[in-house]
């Protein structure tokens, strides 16, 4: 027979404690204990911490309550045992479990009856969690509280069904073990021994143990609806006050008990200063506006000072800071749903009468209110986690942000980081770090050579002298396309900016075009605030070069920088300014396509029986060295901006600073005096420009090559038996290495990676000549996020794609309770299809076996979305899914980057790549916009990109290639491969 549903009992302003049997009245639940009257005066400061332990006997259908009950008695610490766990849903349930600022350890049962347990508690308090060993008559969970002196917490479950003298012996060495080692002991649990029965051997066995090594069971009463007492609180060192209360859950009672103790906890609340905007706050700041009229001004800087000091007056008459501090007692955002809200309050009032009356029938009302409330908090939480997917379904980082925020524990910077003085570290480390690099390349300059190729004469440039004015249509465009990310330094919120754009245009306006006519970038929106980055979630906290610095600009030099962007952009592409292979910050490039590109021209070369030789250059903090003074005689010598154009260039780079921030606290301002600006929307454009001699260096050398921002690849071709081209090879390296020395750029030679393609044979001979010349080839390589081998199978490749979305997949199976389909589908396209089709233009041609690996994953996450059995067919799923299969996805790639590339949407090394079918006679075939098929002779050569795609290409029906837009050619193509796959 099925257990009855049952919830925890909910917070109440006035509680009166009758049990449900005795009748007993057991007021003041929570008492607060104080300093016993004879503490020393010297005595270090104790806090009350609040303590539940709750046999909850199945987490899993209770979460979100036991998350209200922890919140509601402001617990510390929560203890539950019988949480019936299993591992694949541990987490998912435990983090709905804790509130905000909570954090969690647990044990997953062992077996199918009973067990399982879990320990929630404030991320304030410092907890490690430990072991001391494995016992096999009953379950525990220990964790380490760091206070004044050691503290040791142990939760407990013994199963009743195991045998009592065993369990005796066991429990009696584990007490050996930790008694002699810690000061303070608390044992918690659910022991299934009845030691309120005196007549009972085991129990008095029990409590003679306890008294033996000087412990104290504090509970009294019954703990279980048929009256005895199974739930034990076990203590050594420690004043402890219990309460016991039935919360209607199951037949377990909670055991509520307040312990004095000095820990050591992190700040338990922090101030937060923050402007507090709301509905009505758009039409007070229109009336203050009209109050506060703008002073004109031919000086960028000056109109920059009266609009923020305008801005600053408005926003702190009708929306001033206001300081809360912020405690680790937070609600959960879902919980002010009006409707939550509502049952919480009908939930109370049937506690209270059930309390009252002691009937049975209010205590039946009570848990239906209850179950009610939980299913609302359930459909309430999965509501505001639909609405952040759908607000940012094309945001990748949103949404791994959102998926980390349910699937695992929250993690947080070390309190001691919040500190003036660690903010200071950090500013001198980065800045430093960057001193370094430049001080270790000005050393070299003694013995490098000047390499620079000669600028293009200044007779042959176009030249743009200035700029273009703004009006109100373009900065509305610019304004909306950008991210609403707001910085510390901004006085206008992002959001509220936006909405009040149509007030303040005609100030912005003129901050704008007085910035593009004088060519002076305003002062005050070149500092950037500095969030230091925890690389990855497992590295030291404590060591400073595991951080990555995040930097923040103002909104509206983002606004301008955005504007100036597009003006250049249009320059260097109208002028072909640009370098045919840097793919890097390109519209219409990508680092597929250069992918493409490399591993095309090999395959091509292992057609004709060349063998290639892949070379990966690394660079050391590229962006952050660049020297102004060599990028602006670039800008003006290469690239051929003049005038007003460099002359704001010039003050866009120069005198430049930043601080640290971390909390409410921050560095001291620190200049930057090289680097094109992190965090800016100019800094990657500038730093292409900036690279420009490189590929004419390479070129000289006879060495084919391609870039990605700062990720460089050289490779050539060798005929067999002849190795010169690596002399030519080491040399360009060489020259590179000058090169880069004389521009601050430094090479890292430990992460430049060499790699050989083509027969086994050929392969080993020209890794022992690369070997005598200092270069040491791998097997495998990582280039731009794609592992490659040196026989292009893709197998390692394969494995790590699988890897990552199983993980990512696991976690999204976990969260098929949370949301509707419709939101899991756009996750495992964010998630899954995102990592499935990266780069899968590189697959053409591969065997069957390897791209079977993909449409395992695929299969996998059709049926996770749809919860299809594994022993279901898989074809109908992904039908009713829509989804192409993952050879005919590679097919849809391949044709897509054809339809672009002859339709000017593509780059044109890609472009090179298809030459027009055109008969020298007339056919009926020179009409239909065919390509001219590659002649190849090998299987590698049938893989080539340009091979692969080309013959898919002319099997088209014409309609499809002759589509007027990118839109329409997709969905004609899709019906077509869908009707292929499935048809």
């Amino acid at each position: 027979m099925p257990r009855p549903f049952s919830i925890p009992v909910l917070a109440r302003k006035r509680r009166i404690r009758v049990h449900p049997v005795s009748g007993v009245n057991q007021s003041n639940l929570l008492p607060v204990l104080k300093q016993p009257q004879n503490a020393s005066v010297d005595m270090a400061p104790t806090l009350n911490v609040k303590l539940a332990l709750l046999n909850i006997r199945s987490l899993s259908n209770k979460s979100f309550l036991i998350n209200d009950l922890i919140y509601t008695h402001k617990l510390d610490f929560m203890l539950l045992t019988e949480t019936w766990l299993e591992q694949a849903n541990s987490v998912t349930t435990l983090i709905e479990s804790a509130p905000p600022n909570f954090d969690f350890m647990s044990a997953t049962r062992t077996n199918k009856r009973g067990g399982g347990i879990a320990n929630i508690f404030k991320t304030s308090f410092q907890c490690k969690q430990t072991t001391f060993g494995n016992f096999t008559s009953f379950e525990y969970l220990s964790t380490l509280v760091k206070c004044s002196s050691s503290m040791l917490l142990l939760t407990i479950y013994r199963p009743p069904r195991l045998s009592t003298p065993v369990f005796l012996e066991e429990f009696g060495e584990l007490l050996s073990n930790i008694c002699l080692r810690f000061d303070s002991l608390i044992i918690s649990g659910d022991f299934n021994l009845h030691v309120d029965n005196p007549e009972n051997t085991y129990a008095k066995e029990f409590l003679t143990l306890i008294d033996t090594f000087s412990l104290t069971q504090h509970v009294q009463g019954p703990t279980h609806s048929h009256g005895h007492t199974l739930d034990l609180v076990i203590t050594k060192g420690l004043n402890v006050s219990t309460t016991v209360m039935d919360l209607a859950i199951s037949d377990h009672f909670c055991v509520f008990f307040d312990v004095c103790m000095s820990p050591h906890i992190q700040n338990r609340s922090m101030p937060v200063r923050r402007r507090v905007i709301n509905n009505g706050t758009g039409l007070l700041f229109e009336q203050a506006l009209s109050h506060t009229p703008s002073q004109p001004s031919d000086c960028a800087d000056d109109l920059m000072i009266h609009f923020n000091s305008r801005m600053t007056h408005i926003m702190d008459n009708i929306a001033p800071f206001k300081t809360k501090r912020v405690t680790d007692n937070q609600k959960a955002p879902w919980k002010l749903n009006p409707v939550v809200k509502l049952l919480k309050r009908e939930c109370r009032k049937s506690e209270r009468m059930w309390r009252k009356s002691k009937l049975q029938i209010h205590y039946q009302i009570h848990k239906e209110m209850l179950g009610k409330y939980n299913l609302e908090i359930s459909k309430a939480r999965q509501s505001f986690f639909s609405n952040i997917i759908n607000r940012n379904i094309n945001n990748a980082r949103v949404l791994f942000s959102t998926v980390e925020k349910l699937t695992n524990p929250s993690s947080q910077l070390p309190p001691e980081l919040s500190s003036v003085n660690k903010c200071n570290d950090f500013a001198s480390f980065f800045k430093g770090k960057i001193d370094k690099i430049r001080l270790n390349i000005a050393s070299q300059l003694q013995i490098a050579q000047n390499l620079e190729p000669l600028a293009v004469e200044s007779g042959d440039l176009n030249l743009m002298p200035t700029f273009d004015l703004v009006d109100y249509e373009t900065l509305e465009k610019t304004v909306q396309n950008l991210s609403s990310s707001t910085s510390e330094l901004d006085i206008l919120p992002t959001n509220f900016f936006k909405s009040v754009l149509h007030l303040i245009s005609a100030d912005v306006l003129q901050i704008i075009n007085t910035s593009l006519q004088t060519g002076i970038f305003p002062s005050s929106l070149k500092n950037a605030v500095v969030k230091p980055l925890l690389k990855k979630n497992n590295l030291d906290s404590s060591v400073l070069n595991n951080y990555r610095p995040i930097s923040n600009l103002p909104f509206i030099g983002k606004i301008i920088e955005k504007i100036v962007f597009n003006q250049l952009t249009a320059f260097l592409k109208s002028n072909s300014c640009f370098d045919k292979f840097q793919s890097g910050f390109r519209a219409n490039h990508s680092t597929e396509t250069a992918l493409i590109k490399v591993i095309n021209d090999i395959r091509l070369n292992s057609d004709v029986g060349k063998t290639s030789v892949l070379v990966l250059l690394d660079l050391s903090a590229a962006f952050d060295t660049v020297d102004h003074c060599i990028l602006l005689h670039r800008l003006e010598h290469w690239v051929g901006f003049t005038g007003t154009v460099i002359s704001w260039l010039k003050s866009y780079l120069q005198q430049r600073s930043f601080f640290v921030a971390i909390g409410n606290c921050t560095s001291a301002s620190m200049s930057l005096t090289c680097g094109v600006p992190q965090g800016s929307i100019l800094g990657p454009l500038l730093f292409n420009l900036y690279m420009l001699p490189l590929g004419q260096i390479i070129k000289n050398n006879s060495v084919n090559y391609h870039s990605y921002a700062d990720d460089t690849q050289l490779y050539l071709a060798l005929s067999p038996n002849d190795y010169t081209p690596l002399e030519s090879l080491c040399g360009c390296i060489d020259q590179i290495n000058n090169w880069m020395s004389h521009n601050f750029l430094q090479l890292n030679a430990d992460k430049t990676e060499v790699i050989v393609f083509g027969k086994k044979e050929d392969r080993r001979r020209i890794t022992t000549a690369l070997e005598t010349k200092g270069l040491k080839a791998k097997d495998t390589v990582k280039n731009l996020g794609v592992f490659i081998d040196s026989e292009l199978t893709f197998n390692s490749h394969m494995k790590a794609i699988t890897k990552s979305a199983f993980y990512h997949l696991k976690n999204i199976a976990k969260l098929r309770g949370l949301m509707s389909k419709q939101d899991l589908e756009k996750l495992v396209h964010a998630f899954i299809s995102s990592r499935v089709d990266y780069c899968n233009g590189l697959f053409t041609g591969l065997p069957k076996k390897t791209i079977k690996q993909l449409q395992l994953i695929q299969n996998a996450a059709a049926r996770v979305l749809t919860r299809t059995k594994r022993s279901d067919h898989i074809t109908p799923v992904l039908r009713s899914l829509h989804w192409l299969p993952v050879s005919y996805r590679i097919d849809f790639k391949a044709l897509l980057l054809v339809f672009k590339s002859l339709n000017g949407m593509g780059p044109n090394y890609l472009l090179d790549m298809f030459q027009l079918y055109a008969p020298t006679r007339s056919l009926r075939s020179r009409h239909k916009n065919l390509l001219v098929e590659p002649a190849v002779r090998t299987k590698c050569g049938e893989a080539a990109f340009s091979c692969y795609a080309v013959k898919l290409w002319n099997r088209l029906p014409e309609d499809i290639k002759n589509a007027p837009t990118v839109g329409s050619f997709k969905s004609r193509l899709k019906t077509k491969l869908f009707s292929d796959a499935f048809c």
